[in-house]
């Protein structure tokens, strides 16, 4: 096997390009993965910003997520060997050939997906779960606003909250074809933003006891409007704004809870964690195809440059993948 490989260079201001960088050492609980394909997040583009660096000791590769195969293990790792078909979560390292990661970020893949398939699921359902299922503690029977609902992210919330018994299911979506999808992943109501205003259609519904957030900006105070006596907010991200001037009575009035995470840098036993609930409670559901992953588009690794453009445009509906596999 080859000390070098190939894997999206980044270099500012110019162009995303292939080209020949060292292969990933392993650590004893570590797996070395033969990337087949890897997933786009937003924050991959923050990252080429230069305002979302990699965790010290990741990868300064970007990608956040893969699909592949095992192609060796670290001398304490148990639980897999090589040939195993697996994703993963990723501090860095999707877009090339090879990535290693902690033994603890990889899923099985189940028979009924491809690779290229499941490389859209890993980054999506541990940040749900972390953040809709552990953070804002979901419980069956509540309701749920999801913001940006053919995101990755947000196409993947409508299904698990749907599957987890959620009562009724709103989300926010830019255009009549997006909300059309939106639904048609088990939305009870998907609000066009451009043409409603959401705060008040959440509200006349009864307000919801969970909202995840993406957006931030003037969504901040909007999602306090919209959320129930004891609701929970989680910001994901802040794409309209992390800088807001908010009213915080309702705060207190209705006893909310308004919290934030990120995923990227967390230990690895944390992300260990999430996976093992993962594998627990939704794995089954997407072995048995009734929760599925959603693709926009697929790019070869030597169309990073385009592919996230694509990303940067929007209007995509779900994940963007890197087709890595030669």
């Amino acid at each position: 096997m080859s000390e070098m490989m190939k894997a999206i260079v980044a270099e500012d201001g110019e162009a995303l390009k292939l080209g020949d960088v060292p292969r990933p050492d392993i650590g004893p609980h570590d797996v070395l993965v033969k990337v087949a394909a890897a997933g786009l997040n937003r924050a991959d583009l923050v990252q080429r910003a230069g305002h979302y660096p990699p965790p010290p000791g990741a990868s300064e590769i970007m990608g956040l997520e893969c699909s592949g195969t095992v192609a060796a293990v670290g001398e304490k790792v148990t639980k897999w060997k090589e040939g195993d078909r697996v994703c993963a979560l990723l501090a860095g390292g999707g877009y090339a050939e090879f990535c290693a990661v902690d033994e603890g970020s990889l899923l099985p893949v189940p028979e009924n997906l491809t690779l290229l398939q499941a490389a859209a699921l890993p980054e999506a359902m541990m940040t749900v779960y972390a953040n809709i299922f552990m953070r804002c503690a979901f419980k069956k029977g509540e309701t749920v606003l999801v913001h940006g609902g053919t995101s990755g992210i947000g196409s993947m919330a409508i299904q698990m909250v749907k599957r987890a018994g959620a009562s009724e299911i709103w989300t926010t979506a830019g255009s009549a074809e997006k909300c059309k999808a939106a639904e048609t992943l088990g939305a009870t109501r998907a609000i066009n933003y451009k043409e409603e205003d959401f705060e008040t259609v959440v509200k006349d519904g009864g307000g919801a006891d969970v909202i995840l957030d993406m957006v931030g900006g003037d969504y901040v105070q909007k999602n306090i409007s919209a959320a129930r006596v004891n609701g929970r907010i989680c910001n994901i991200a802040y794409l309209n704004g992390s800088k807001v001037e908010l009213n915080l009575i309702y705060l207190m009035v209705k006893r909310l809870i308004l919290t934030g995470t990120t995923l990227r840098a967390r230990p690895v036993e944390e992300k260990a964690e999430i996976r093992a609930a993962i594998e627990e409670e939704f794995w089954p559901m997407v072995a048995a195809g009734d929760i599925r992953p959603v693709i926009d588009q697929t790019f070869g690794l030597d169309e990073a440059e385009t592919a996230q453009a694509r990303m940067a445009k929007g209007g995509h509906i779900g994940k963007i993948l890197l087709n890595v596999a030669v």
